[in-house]
This record gives C-alpha cells, structure tokens and sequence, in this order.
C-alpha cells in the first residue's frame, strides 16, 4: 500500500517534490525560488489517524500571504502569483501535520529548511505565466487582465472611490482586497488593523467590559522571526472560533448552528474556517474535517442558508482576494457530505449580497461583482434565484419600485410572503431606506417608515424575531463601526430604538441570526412541535464575531432572549 505523503509543484512546469513522509519531520519550511509563481500542494496515501495539514504562504517578513488546509476530504490547494497581491520574490512554504500518533520528539523537533530544486523549462520564450494556467484557462472571478493594472490610479484619477471594506480607509479597494505596502500600523480594522499588542488588548477589554463568551485568538507564530519549535500547548487544537468578519453562521436545528467562512486580522483568511455550535450548552465543534466531499474554499462575503425541507446548507459566492465565486455548495446535514454544483444559466460572481429561502427555492439580491466600467468594481440591482431541484439560475421578471444597486444590505423573510431589504453601500453611498419585495406578485416598493429610523450603514446584522418584527444591529457608516440597536414592526412599518448591554460593543461583519433553541429550562413556543426529553423551546438571537473598524477583530457569542427585546420596545 502506498505510504502517506504530502507533495508540492512549484511553478507550473515543475516537477511533484515530498515535503512530508509518514516517518519524517511534521514540520517543514519551504524556501519558493524567486521564479516561481505558481505552487500546488497536494496529499497521496491513506491518512489514516492523521487529520489535517496546515499550509501558510508566507512574505520575506514571514507574514502570510494566504492560508490553507488539506484534510482526508479536501487534498489539494494551489496558490497563483496574480491573485495574491502580497506575492514577493522571498516567499515561503510552511506545512504543519496535526494528528497521528504524536510523540515528545514530534514537538521539540526543529523546522526543516528545504531549498526546492529549480526547473528550467525548455521552452523559455512561450507567453508570460498569466496566460499559462492549468487547462489554458482562466480562473473563474478574473475578469479582464488590465483590471489588475493601476485600476486603483484610473479610479484616484476621476476621483473616485471603489466599493471601500469597513475597514478599509487607507486603501481604496473593494471589501476583499489588499493593497500593496501597506503599513502595518494605524490600519482599519477589515484591512488588517494595529499592531499585535494593541489588538490583543483592545479586544480582551471589550471581551472583559462585556462579560461575554469568547476570545481573541493568540497571535500567529508566522508573526515573529524565531525560529523555536513549537510547544504542545501552542500547537493545542482551537476549543472555540478564531477571530473574524465576513463568515456566515446557518442554524439547522434547534440544538445546531453551522459557522463558515471569515477573515481575521492583516488580511488572513481564518485556518479554522467551519465550527458547529451545539447550543445546548453554546460550545464549539471543529466540523472542516467531520464532511466529506470538496469543502467550500476560503472566502468571505458570501452567503449561507439553510433549507429545512432537504435538510441541506446553500453556500453562494463570497470572495477571497482578488478571487471572486458564483459557484453553489451544498452540505447535506444528513450525510455530512459537500457536493459543488454545476448550474445552468447565468448568474456573476457576487459579494456581500442577500441570499433569502423562500420555498425551496434562493433569491440573490445585490451584492459587489467584478466589473471594468464603469467603476473597477460594480454593486448589482439585480434579482436572481436558483432552483435546487433543476439546478439552474434564472432572473425573474419584477415589477415596481425596486432597490439601487448595493451591496451589504440585509434581507428579512417576514411571514413566508415578503422579503424586507433594509441600507447596504454602493461608494460613496450609505443607505438606511427599506424596500419589500412581495413574492407572490414579484413586485418591489418602498416602505414608507415611521419613528427614529438608523443612520445609514452596511455590514449590519439582521435577525427575525416574530412574525411582524425583525432586528437591525451595527454595522458600518463608511467612517466607524456602529452599536445600536432597532427593531423594525412590519405591520405598523415603525422603527423602535434598544438599548441593550449585551449590545453595546461596536461591530460590522458580524454573524446574526435568531433561532428556535431548545432548552428544559424554559417554556414552549406557541405552536412549536418539541420533543419532550430535549426540551422546550426558546427563540434567541445569537452574535457572533465582527469587528470594531480600529483594527480589532472579535470571537465572541452573545445571546439575548427575544422575549428581552421584544419585552424592551
């Protein structure tokens, strides 16, 4: 039987070359030749008791550039020079193996420093290596290649801003990029934000102000220049979410939330990037490595929703730096197995949209796409919907007064009929208006409110609390991040102000849902099926994550009782 290993190509004419055996080292860094601008990391053999491996991209600085992770599910990651904007000619490998039979050599033993053998095709004069990749295609999410070329000065040229992130106010870029230099203090918090120190204190202050669950998590070891091996207790597996915004969090029964995706600080996409919170007792699971099949890339900005009906999870679109998806995953909570799917018909890559379930079927609204003009970065008007069943996309014919083009909105389902969009951004734009899409005659129109309506702002959170109401916290007003709190009543379109403790830290890019959480400690719901040795009922709004547009990022999980909310109008 073959032998485990874990192997890499560099560059796209290089040969396969074993970094890692099932009797060597765990740890390995890699020196990338500086010709090099394509590497691709992959596993062969039976894993085994071994659970994953953890691969970092890192700068001369030894700050990473990107991040990944092989599993017994997931066994190959590729990285390209043209999508990584923080690409230098001093890169390097790192590789981690977690699992297997570990033993005190396995920690103490020093990292490997491998130089990789050079390959020099024989053809050296063919097209440049962006026109060289796998297949002769293009990566799905670039667009035209002059966009990655000064767009940035075309748009500072007209004086004009791109679709800036919550954190981005020292870079003009769209909510996933990087900008090139950037220093690495004084950043905004979705680019990166603080040093170290301050991050890890301001955070731990909030944490410690509030009184909630959660934590910050402990600063990569890739930050620092020794060269020390690792202890156990650094290397000790995670017992709750890193840090994040930009992730989703899907409830799928009343004792079950699935958390995906997010980005923490300086700009990395988290290694930790799927957990389910069993809410029993509101503990964390690491759930990568409990599904089969191709898991979702690293992203942010995209969506999760889950159907109740097929019991199955809908991730769409997001985005990971200058990489852009419309492609649809699907994790059937039954099985626990990923499948990706291939879909008919058009719909482009999007970020930051809504994604609402309404009989089965997704309706897309908004979002960020890639677009050379007029902007370098467009936000959509458009409404798309994806059947399931057929596996197709298709645009609806819609009447009415619909919304602008925006992303970072929210979308509330109110009573299985309407769809309530409220805010979102399109630069320089921030919105607070509301509009309600009727879905049984498709026709858009604008709400008409009453009462002390918030401030404009994006990368809010929103919650259903009944019927007739839902939540509004937070978010981003293109300068600061925001902490109040308003519970909007469709039948009387009336805004009301809360003031809650619990919600008093400022955050955007937070995860906010409310769900139906089954507890013997409380009293049913009207109408709620229960089983009777779980439980009653209780519908509570949970938070988790976020950021405070300083440069902290937040781990944390708040609950709040909607019977206290509602009770607080």
């Amino acid at each position: 039987m073959e032998e485990f290993g874990v192997y890499a190509v560099f560059g796209v004419d290089g040969p396969p070359q074993r970094l890692l055996r099932a009797d060597g080292s765990r740890r390995v860094c890699v020196a990338v030749p500086p010709t090099v601008r394509q590497v691709v990391l992959f596993s062969s053999g039976p894993w085994g008791e071994r659970i994953c491996v953890d691969a970092e991209l890192n700068d001369a600085e030894r700050m990473p550039i990107t991040i990944g992770k092989l599993t017994p599910y997931n066994r190959c990651l590729s990285w390209e020079q043209w999508e990584e904007e923080t690409w230098t000619d001093s890169v390097t490998l790192n590789i981690t193996l977690e699992g297997g039979h570990l033993t005190k050599a396995d920690w103490s033993e020093p990292e490997l420093i491998l130089a990789v053998k050079e390959y020099t095709p024989k053809d050296t004069t063919t097209a440049p290596l962006a026109a060289r990749e796998p297949n002769g295609k293009r990566k799905r999410g670039r667009v035209v290649a002059k966009e990655d070329v000064g767009e940035d000065k075309v748009a500072e040229e007209r004086g004009e801003e791109e679709n800036v992130c919550p954190n981005g106010g020292v870079e003009r870029t769209t909510p996933v990029r990087k900008a090139r230099g950037q220093t690495k203090g004084g950043q905004k918090l979705f680019s990166g934000g603080g040093d170290a120190a301050k991050t890890k204190g301001t955070a731990n202050k909030a944490r410690d102000a509030q009184g909630i669950v959660g934590r910050t998590p402990p600063q990569s070891a890739a930050r620092t220049k020794s060269r020390q091996a690792k202890t156990p207790t650094q290397t000790a597996p995670l017992v709750s979410p890193s840090a994040r915004w930009g992730q989703t969090l899907c409830p799928i029964d009343a004792q079950t939330a699935i958390l995906i995706g997010g980005q923490g600080a300086r700009t990395q996409f988290c290694k930790d990037p799927m957990w389910k919170l069993c809410t029993e007792d509101m503990s964390w699971v690491p759930a990568e490595t409990l599904a089969e099949g191709p898991t979702p890339e690293a992203r942010i900005g995209h969506t999760s929703v889950y159907d109740p009906d097929s019991k199955r999870i809908f991730v769409f679109g997001g985005s990971k730096n200058k990489k852009w998806f419309n492609d649809v995953h699907i994790l059937d909570t039954q099985s626990w197995k990923w499948t990706m799917v291939e879909a008919q018909g058009k719909v482009p890559p999007l970020a930051y949209h809504s994604c609402s379930m309404f009989r089965g079927e997704l309706f897309v609204l908004g979002g960020v796409f890639p677009c050379p003009n007029p902007e370098p970065d467009g936000c959509s008007d458009s409404l798309y919907i994806f059947d399931p069943n057929l596996f197709i996309w298709y645009e609806p014919i819609v009447t009415g007064d619909k919304p602008s083009p925006r992303s970072g909105h929210s979308a509330c389902v109110m009573q299985e009929r309407k769809i309530y969009v409220f805010g979102g951004w399109d630069t320089p734009v921030c919105y607070n208006d509301m509009y309600m899409l009727d879905l049984g005659l498709m026709e858009f129109s604008a709400v008409k409110t009453t009462g002390p309506a918030p401030s404009p702002r994006s990368w809010h959170g929103s919650a259903v609390l009944s019927d007739t109401k839902f939540l509004i916290h937070g978010g981003y007003n293109g300068n600061n991040a925001l902490s109040d709190t308003f519970i909007f009543d469709t039948d009387s379109n009336s805004w009301t102000e809360l003031t809650l403790p619990q919600l008093s830290v400022p955050r955007a890019g937070h995860a906010l849902i409310a769900m139906d959480i089954a507890s013997r400690h409380c009293f049913p719901l009207e109408g709620k099926d229960v089983d009777m040795d779980a439980g009653f009922v209780s519908r509570t709004v949970l938070m988790f994550g976020g950021g405070d547009n300083e440069g902290t990022f937040y781990s944390d999980l708040t609950t709040v009782a909607t019977e206290e909310l509602l009770g607080a109008i």
